[in-house]
């Protein structure tokens, strides 16, 4: 179902599912005036009106970030603010990222490796639509180059995560607690990185 709902003075259509196969609750803002919430079936319009109640601020903020993001022909985001194309003589944005995240993530993850005593065998980057990083069987780092269109912040997090999986290689409480040991705002992270996506 959709339904119309007011969060200050803006007007946002709300798109309610329920699914027999989700245990929890999902909230995402699609865009500037769609929101989608996907429930499970004992979930009711009552309980999605709640949670909007609930999630104001966080909803209020992540609209705000998209409707600052809304770049225009001649802009592009470069590790989380708008730039202009034309200050960076860029002619193709796919290499200037590959170029500006080849830069970047070696030493993040000569600085974390140090850290967390953990060493990857090679680091490789490629543009991926999403995955953002990953850990192979040989220990064998990948980062994706669009990283650079956000604040240097999810870059950190990316890398202490993909250094995590050399030690454990799932999403076990062991891996989690290693990753807070030396990221420990990561679900923070992983929020903000959910609303800029």
């Amino acid at each position: 179902m959709e339904f119309e709902h007011n969060i200050d003075s803006l007007v946002l259509t709300v798109k309610f599912e329920n699914k027999r196969h989700i245990k929890h609750c999902y909230l995402r803002v699609i865009n500037n005036n769609l929101i989608h919430i996907k429930a499970n079936i004992n979930f009711t319009y009552l309980d999605a009106l709640e949670l909007l109640e609930r999630k104001k601020n966080w909803l209020i903020k992540a609209l705000s970030h998209i409707n600052q993001t809304q770049l225009n022909d001649d802009e592009f985001l470069y590790f989380g603010e708008i730039k202009k194309l034309y200050d960076y003589k860029i002619k193709n944005i796919d290499k200037f990222y590959r170029e500006s995240i080849e830069k970047v993530i070696p030493s993040l993850v000569e600085k974390y490796s140090k850290l967390m005593n953990l060493y990857p065998t090679s680091i490789k980057y490629r543009k991926n639509k999403r995955t953002w990083g990953s850990c192979n069987y040989k220990n064998g780092l990948n980062f994706n180059t669009q990283l650079c269109k956000f604040p240097i912040e999810i870059a950190q997090y990316v890398v202490v995560h993909e250094l995590a999986h050399i030690k454990h290689k799932n999403h076990s409480k062991k891996f989690w607690n290693l990753v807070e040991c030396y990221c420990p705002d990561y679900k923070e992270r992983e929020k903000l990185f959910k609303t800029l996506l």
